[in-house]
């Protein structure tokens, strides 16, 4: 189970009924700032959710909370590698997951050396891209319409749920693309 954390950022929302959970970030993909919500993920590199938190928190301390909350997916899986992207970092940080068993992947931050493992990123970085698409693109998560916490919660679980089942269903008919919706598209 090799896979990820990284942020997915929602559509503004109801403001009002969000305040306080939604809040203001920066978007480097597409060098702006929102107000919402962020999906932090950990997947197989095929796509299929394993952990997952929808905060306005920082990656890092979101990650530390979701690794907590399931201890059991790390035992089962141990020595697994995390691909994240710059904002994880730190000496506490990935003295964390080095106690945890994982090894975390990610590129250099600006006047950082090159990390061990970097050439491996570029192309897994693309199946977290087309992951990350799926999610946005097909099952259209940053439109989503929920106007408070429990519309919002409710509907991000339904794409995440929605994702699950069609790799589940792909792999248990032998469909050679697990993550593909194709069928399902119509």
């Amino acid at each position: 189970m090799c896979g990820w954390s990284t942020p997915h950022r929602s559509a503004a929302v109801a403001p009002v009924r969000l305040a306080g959970w939604a809040q203001y970030g920066y978007c480097a993909s597409h060098s702006r700032y929102f107000w919402g919500l962020r999906l932090h993920l950990v997947c197989t590199l095929g796509g299929l959710p394993v952990l997952f938190a929808l905060t306005g928190a920082d990656e890092r301390e979101t990650l530390r909370d979701m690794l907590d909350t399931a201890p059991d997916v790390l035992a089962a899986h141990p020595g697994q590698t995390i691909i994240g992207d710059k904002n994880y970092f730190g000496r506490e940080f990935e003295r964390g997951l080095a106690e945890r068993h994982l090894k975390l992947l990610r590129p250099a931050r600006k006047g950082e050396a090159e990390l061990t493992g970097s050439h491996l990123f570029k192309p897994l970085r693309q199946v977290i891209e087309s992951i990350n698409q799926t999610f946005k693109g097909q099952l259209n998560l940053e439109r989503h319409g929920g106007k408070s916490p429990a519309g919002v919660s409710a509907r991000v679980l339904c794409r995440i749920l929605a994702l699950t089942a069609a790799i589940w269903h792909n792999d248990q008919t032998g469909q050679p693309i697990k993550r593909s919706l194709t069928a399902y598209g119509h």
